[in-house]
Formats: C-alpha cells, structure tokens, sequence
C-alpha cells in the first residue's frame, strides 16, 4: 500500500544577505478555559518500591502518597530514578519489591500485578511518541477503544479544541512545531478521562519561551480535568511552578518531600540546598551557640558547641545596607544587568573567593563601587558538615 503524503508549503523571505529564511507561523491560541471533561481522580500509593537490574538498583524503598487531585514533582538529576518510577507507576516496569496502590486497590505487588491499559492511568512520554502516519484526531481517539469509531471521534475533537488544535485534526504530527506536537500528546493523554495522569519530562524538548507558556497552560489543564498528575523534570523552577508537592530524589531514593516553600526554605542537606539555588559558601566554627559570619554573628543553638558548620547564602539574600544599617565593605568588580535584577560579583576582605549578589535593577550600581552588604537572614542556611 503506498504511503499517502503531504506537502507543507510554508512563505518564505528573503533577508537583505540573499539566504532564504522561513516565516514562522504564531502558535495557535489554547482553547477556551472550562471545557474539559472532568476525571475521577484517585490516590497512588508507594510502599516500600524497589527495582533493580541486576545488581544495579535503580529505586530503593521508596514510599509516598499522593492525594486524589494533587499535582506532584518527582524532581531530581538525570539517572536518580525518577522515569524508572513513573514506569513502575503506569505499569511498564514491575517493581523487584514493594507495593502500587491506585484508589486503594493494589495494582503491583508480591502477588497482584495489573497491566498498564487496565489501571486507568494515562502516560505522557517525553518524545511524545505520536503515531506518524496516523492524523492528529487518530492520535488522540487511538486509546479510545471502549468506545464507538464516532463517540471516539468526537471526544477527540472536543480534546483537540480544548488545546486549540481543533484546525489540524486532520494534518500529521509532522506538520507541526514541538509546543504543538506537545499539545496533542497532552489531548491523547487527557480524553480517556484517567484517574492518574503520568508525564516524563513534558516540556524538556520546548525553548524556554514557548516553555513557559505550554506549562502555564497545561498546568490550567490539569487543575481543570481535577486528575491526580505526577510529572518527573530535572527543573526546579518548573517542579515549583506546577507542583502542590515536590519529590526530592537522589541515587534512587527520596531525599525529602514538601511543599516548594518548604523543599526551598528548608531543605534537607546542603545538596538539596543547592538544586534549588545558587549559593556562596564557607565553614565556620560554632562557639557558644552562635557562628560568626563576614556580615555579623547569626544563631546556631541547634549545633554543638565547637562544631564546623557551613554557611550558605543566597545571592538573592546579599544586599546592599541601607542608610543607616550596620554592613560589610566589599568592592564590586563586575555587574551584569539581568532584566529584573543586577548580578553583582563582590569581593569581601577576609574572603578567599569573590561571591555573588543579586539586587534589583532599579538602582545603578557600577563595576569599581564600594558598597556595604547585609545579608538577609531568610536566604541564610547552615549545616553540619
């Protein structure tokens, strides 16, 4: 049988060195707010997961719960296990030990193992994996199965215009840009209304600007359909941008769960410190509850008395003393307009190395100045180490 295909003529112009450039088209508008089918969303369980390969152990006694409703980040460095869980959660992957709960009901076990096209759970894969020779509105009714070939039809439709591709039903994934691809895996993921909705890196292959509003969108989506989502990215950002929880992951464990207020403001060790923001750093010495610092005394009455500690700031938290306020002279060697805020590099007497500092870039603040810094006490963490 022959391939059917199709041309996509695109304008073209001419710049003024002679090379043809091609005119890309906007991005389509989504489709209206509100119009998503709702779901019957269910809670997922871990208990005490564990899968290795061999002797390679890729998740280790790993347990969590997510809510019913609850958007959740399984956030981590490429190769701490995060995709192995969301295939142990779609039932691609059966774990070597522990237990799957979907809506109370075991799903993968010892004894109990329910294939992934009967859990109710819907799965978004990084690549997208769309069928190429298989239109846009065939991708997105093909898991409809339950249902006649025009109820599947329609549904796709009304999915298709909830994501604003409802005019390239009938064109392939070929035809279109990755922010748009990604728009009709999402659809095909979302129209068999799953309790859980499971997405590996979604927004990875997108520029950043095309990025943030696929999120943003998506995000409206999923709060709209009320599904339980649980999306793995190795992003900060974007794991507190669109998660109520954040699953803090390293070397096939979980570090430390929470809200990201609470993963950001008071994270577990240094290393989960630093996932989320640059800092500068030095060991100080606690003497009688308290360390000494280049910008004053700060407490530490939770370390025993004599104990090496590390201080972290955040470049955010290095400011500038107003009039009046007690400070520490540093003289700024480089100053880098960001938009929003200047990055200041700043070195301190006493200091070995220069540190950063980050204030908004309303005020003019030259290399060469010298200033005085105070650092802000909410952008201070210590550790053992």
């Amino acid at each position: 049988m022959a391939l059917r295909r199709q041309l996509v003529y695109l304008p073209v112009a001419m710049s003024r060195d002679g090379k043809i450039e091609e005119k890309r088209k906007p991005e389509p508008a989504w489709g209206p707010h509100g119009t998503a089918a709702a779901t019957f969303a269910a809670g997922l369980s871990f208990r005490n997961v564990s899968l290795s390969y061999g002797t390679i152990e890729a998740v280790r006694n790993v347990t969590f719960e997510l809510r019913p409703g609850e958007i959740a980040c399984l956030l981590g460095p490429s190769g701490c296990g995060k995709t192995t869980l969301l295939r142990i959660a779609a039932g691609v992957e059966r774990p070597s030990q522990g237990s799957i709960y979907l809506a109370g009901e075991e799903v993968a076990g010892p004894r109990e193992f329910v294939p992934p096209e009967k859990r109710g759970v819907g799965l978004m894969f990084q690549d997208y994996a769309l069928f190429p020779h298989m239109t846009n509105l065939d991708n997105v009714a093909f898991g409809l199965k339950s249902l006649s070939r025009a109820d599947a039809l329609k549904e796709a439709r009304l999915a298709l215009r909830r994501v604003g591709l409802l005019d390239y039903a009938a064109s392939y994934p070929s035809m279109l840009s990755g922010g748009e691809q990604q728009r009709v895996a999402l659809a095909r993921a979302m129209v068999p209304r799953p309790a859980v909705i499971l997405m590996d890196e979604p927004f990875s292959g997108l520029d950043q600007r095309l990025r943030d509003r696929v999120r943003r969108e998506t995000l409206f989506l999923l709060k709209e359909t009320r599904a339980t989502a649980l999306i793995v990215t190795h992003d900060p950002v974007e794991a507190m941008e669109v998660s109520d929880r954040i699953l803090l992951m390293r070397h096939g464990q979980l570090v430390q769960t929470g809200t990201p207020r609470e993963l950001y403001y008071h994270p577990v060790d240094a290393s989960a410190a630093r996932f989320f923001s640059d800092f500068n750093e030095f060991t100080g010495r606690v003497i009688d509850g308290r360390i000494a610092t280049p910008f004053g005394v700060l407490p530490a009455k939770s370390f025993a008395n004599g104990a090496f500690v590390l201080v972290m700031i955040r470049p955010q938290g290095l400011l500038p003393a107003k009039g009046g306020e007690q400070g520490t002279e540093g003289q700024v060697i480089d100053a880098r307009f960001l938009g929003d805020e200047l990055q200041l590099t700043v070195l301190f007497e006493g200091l070995d190395e220069p540190w950063l500092a980050r204030v908004p870039a309303g005020r003019e603040i030259v290399a060469g100045a010298t200033l005085k810094f105070a650092a802000d006490p909410a952008h201070v963490l210590i550790f053992e180490t």
